[in-house]
């Protein structure tokens, strides 16, 4: 058994918990919020209930003012299975509103279920729990994100820095792949898959064709990093359009995928306006696109790359700006930026390049995007080497391995 590692959700979760009477904590399966809930210290003198026990789930079925006895911190996992549990808080919160006393974990977005978000609405907060980012995994959360310094001070640390591994990208974050508590990723995934599908989907929504569902998933991890084309989607799914957006919608209530919105802060009629797609988990992405072992073809190489920064950029950010915003920036057959970091009223852009080596050619998007765009404070070129460079007055060379540390 791996020993537990504090996650960097944990101090905004207590800090969470000293202000709001409910915390709700949701993310993706088996990103580990059970584990966090039961051994984080502070937390273990809380009474615990788990949804996910049948007996549990019918005895509060049948007798919900019981979890009450005893007048302990309550936490409640896997909440979202009785979601009739949400009234009865709610009724309990209104008469007494002290600080802490629920904990709601699930692994369905509990914003994107309309009955939660309003039956809780002013009295609950909601944090999200990522898949463990590089920083987790290597037990370096004590110290404060790079990025997060380089916000603050605008330099970045002068060291020499390792090159990121494809091990590192393939397994992901999933703390039982990334922690090596397993051996064959792949039969973990497969496992993984199967629960999602037939657990999971069925229970937040009716669908008829678990094969198709399948497909699309696999359709999206293809397309992971890019933009988002329904309609095209839909046809290779052979699906029409209303069922593709309820499924993606599915895939993002339960945080397979997320989107990323573009950045219209400069005017272009050419700026494209729809989201780009991201799966949540390179490891996921990388098993449902059939990847075996570091054979990986070339194309999809700077699609696992961006998208393993993607995640490794929300879990920073999440837990420690939750203030930011993250975009793209794309015009049209021209120029792209893969991530613009709304940081107030200063934007920062990064740009990822699969490469050891930066090159003038790599540097064009984030150039145009500072002529464009008059509050843009910083360009970083995100490159897989090991110097850390200042190639202009805005623009940095920044190894990936530096920026997600």
């Amino acid at each position: 058994m791996t020993k537990y590692r504090e996650r960097e959700i944990s101090k905004s979760l207590l800090e969470a918990l000293a202000e709001m009477p409910v915390v709700v904590l949701s993310g993706m399966r088996q990103t580990g919020k059970s584990t966090l809930l039961l051994n984080q210290s502070q937390l273990r003198n809380r009474k615990y209930l788990s949804f996910d026990d049948y007996n549990i789930l019918e005895s509060t079925r049948r007798n919900p003012e019981g979890i009450f006895e005893g007048n302990k911190p309550i936490t409640i996992d896997e909440a979202h299975k009785l979601p009739e549990i949400l009234a009865i808080i709610k009724r309990e919160v209104d008469r007494d509103r002290r600080p802490g006393r629920f904990i709601l974990s699930g692994s369905a977005n509990f914003l994107l279920l309309r009955k939660v978000a309003d039956t809780l609405a002013g009295r609950a907060v909601y944090l999200t729990l990522s898949p463990f980012t590089r920083r987790e995994t290597l037990g370096i959360t004590d110290k404060t994100p790079v990025l997060i310094q380089f916000i603050k001070k605008g330099v970045f640390p002068e060291c020499t820095s390792k090159h990121l591994t494809w091990q590192e990208i393939l397994k992901g974050g999933m703390p039982s792949v990334c922690l090596g508590e397993v051996r064959k990723s792949d039969i973990w995934f497969r496992g993984y898959e199967q629960t999602y599908l037939e657990r999971d989907i069925r229970s937040l929504s009716q669908v008829a064709d678990l094969v198709t569902f399948r497909y699309l998933m696999q359709l999206v991890a293809y397309r992971n990093t890019q933009v988002l084309k329904q309609s095209e989607l839909a046809r290779d799914a052979k699906l029409n359009a209303v069922t593709t957006a309820r499924y993606l919608g599915l895939m993002e209530t339960s945080y397979v995928i997320r989107r990323i919105h573009p950045y219209l802060g400069n005017p272009s009629s050419r700026l494209i306006k729809s989201p780009k797609l991201y799966m949540t988990d390179t490891g996921l992405a990388a098993y449902l696109m059939g990847i075996k072992g570091l054979t990986i073809p070339e194309p999809l190489r700077g699609i696992l790359l961006e998208s393993y920064v993607a995640q490794n950029l929300d879990g920073i950010i999440s837990t420690n700006a939750p203030d930011i915003n993250t975009r793209y920036w794309n015009i049209q057959g021209r120029y792209e930026v893969d991530f613009i970091l709304e940081v107030g009223r200063d934007i920062i852009a990064i740009e990822v390049k699969n490469s050891s080596r930066w090159r003038e050619n790599d540097l064009v998007g984030l150039k145009a995007f500072i002529n464009s765009t008059r509050n843009c404070r910083a360009a970083i070129l995100a490159y897989n080497g090991t110097n850390t460079l200042r190639l202009a007055d805005k623009i940095w060379a920044v190894p990936i391995s530096l920026l997600i540390s």
